[in-house]
């Protein structure tokens, strides 16, 4: 453990687990193993199989960190799960994490800010484990984006996407629900705010392809008429239309 310097980790790990981790070694590089970097595939998992957990197994494979922080409970999956098992049976040092706290930690703000919709989901995820960030003046950058046009307040509901540029389609009001609002609040397991979302709001609800969380994708898009989108990779141009669609048309 004297040889820390790079930190693997997945989903929303134990906020008491990181910052003991981050006291003990605090110049250790903090890698996303969700996050496609397009690293060489293993084929250790099936291909018809969730993007991000074989984005895990691949970035491990390929980066080999020192350390790898495992969500497996209700705040991330039972893939994850079987991820830190696989992981560990390769002989990765694998420190499993379960934070199923339902009390709410934080105010949802980012989610219903005015920030482009990539820089709301990007600036939550990376608070996991820099919850200072969350302190920050919610400024937008000055990237610009392809964004369509609306008349109306739209929402986007699920998880990061394996295809992050699919958030630049949508304009800076659009309101973040689902697990991704859950991150803000602190509460990665709580099932109830995950399937909030307001009705009065022309909501995308997007799931990874393989992923359990369609089954609620699905559910919500078809109780408050909204679009549901699973994409397994990236998002092809009938899935971009057909967003670009509901948003111009709603």
């Amino acid at each position: 453990m004297d040889k820390i310097k790079k930190i693997g980790f997945w989903g929303y790990p134990n906020p008491a687990i990181v910052e003991d981790i981050r006291k003990k070694y605090p110049q250790a590089e903090w890698i996303d193993l969700d996050i496609d970097f397009s690293y060489p595939k293993t084929n250790i998992l099936p291909e018809a199989y969730c993007k991000i957990i074989r984005n895990i197994i691949d970035n491990a494979i390929y980066l080999k960190p020192d350390l790898i922080v495992a969500p497996i409970g209700k705040d991330k999956c039972d893939s994850g799960w079987f991820a830190s098992k696989i992981l560990a049976d390769k002989g990765f040092n694998v420190i499993q994490s379960i934070y199923e706290d339902l009390s709410p930690k934080r105010e949802i703000k980012i989610c219903e800010s005015d920030l482009p919709l990539y820089e709301k989901v990007t600036l939550i995820t990376d608070s996991i484990i820099n919850p200072a960030l969350l302190q920050k003046p919610l400024v937008p950058s000055k990237t610009e984006y392809n964004q369509i046009k609306t008349s109306f307040t739209p929402g986007f509901w699920g998880v990061p996407p394996n295809d992050m540029e699919l958030l630049k389609l949508f304009p800076n009001n659009t309101k973040v629900y689902g697990w991704i609002r859950c991150v803000e609040a602190g509460t990665p397991a709580d099932l109830d705010l995950e399937m909030y979302v307001d009705e009065n709001i022309p909501t995308v609800f997007y799931a990874q392809a393989f992923c359990a969380k369609s089954q609620l994708a699905k559910y919500l898009a078809d109780k408050y008429n909204g679009l549901y989108i699973d994409i397994d990779d990236y998002a092809s141009n009938s899935i971009k239309a057909k967003v670009e669609a509901f948003l111009r048309l709603r």
